[in-house]
C-alpha cells in the first residue's frame, strides 16, 4: 500500500490562437510586470535566479496569491519543448515529496489550441485522515487559480472580455483511491 496517494489537478480552455503565440506569451514571462499582466490580482513577483529564461535547468523564483495567502515559489524548468509543452518542478527536495511537477501544455487544432494546466499532487494517507478539509479547500483554490490563468491567457491572447470560454475538461483527478 503505497503513503502517497497522487492527484493531478487539470484545467483547459480552448484558445483562439496558434501554438507559437500562446508559447510565446508563457516565455515572455520575464520579470514582474510580465507575469502581473498575466494574473493582475493574485501575481506580485517573478525572477530568474539560474540559467537563461525557459531553459531546462534554470531556477526562477515566483510570489503569488492562492487561497487568499502569499506563496513565495521557486521552480526549476524540468523540460521544455517549443510550441508543445513547458513542466517545472519545485527546487526543494522536500517539497518535490509532495509537489512534484506542473505543466502546461499547448495542443493545437485547426483554426486554435487547447491549453492545459496541470498539477502533480501527492497527500500523505495521515493527513487525508485528520485534515481533509483543509487538503480539499487548498486544492479547490489551486484549481480556481488554474482556471483564472487559463481565462486571463485567452482574454490577453484573443483581445476580448466578453466572450464565453470553452472547455474541453476540468477536473481533478486522482489516482488509486478516491478522496
Amino acid at each position: 500500500m503505497a503513503f502517497f496517494e497522487e492527484i493531478i489537478l487539470q484545467d483547459s480552455i480552448e484558445i483562439n490562437a496558434n501554438p507559437e503565440l500562446i508559447f510565446g506569451f508563457l516565455t515572455g514571462i520575464v520579470d514582474d510586470d510580465s507575469y502581473k499582466a498575466w494574473h493582475k490580482t493574485d501575481h506580485l513577483r517573478f525572477r530568474w535566479l539560474k540559467g537563461r529564461p525557459w531553459e531546462k535547468d534554470s531556477v526562477l523564483y515566483a510570489e503569488e496569491y492562492i487561497h487568499g495567502k502569499l506563496h513565495k515559489l521557486k521552480f526549476q524548468i524540468t523540460e521544455i519543448v517549443e510550441n508543445q509543452r513547458i513542466e517545472y518542478a519545485p527546487t526543494s527536495r522536500f517539497v518535490r515529496k509532495l509537489f512534484p511537477k506542473n505543466e502546461f501544455i499547448i495542443e493545437p487544432k485547426e483554426d486554435s489550441c487547447w491549453f492545459i494546466a496541470k498539477g502533480t499532487y501527492r497527500v500523505g494517507k495521515i493527513g487525508k485522515i485528520f485534515f481533509r478539509k483543509s487538503i480539499e479547500r487548498a486544492l479547490l483554490s489551486v484549481k480556481k487559480h488554474m482556471r483564472e490563468e487559463g481565462e486571463n491567457l485567452k482574454n490577453l491572447l484573443e483581445g476580448k472580455s466578453d466572450k464565453p470560454f470553452s472547455r474541453k475538461r476540468s477536473l481533478i483527478s486522482q489516482h488509486n483511491s478516491t478522496f
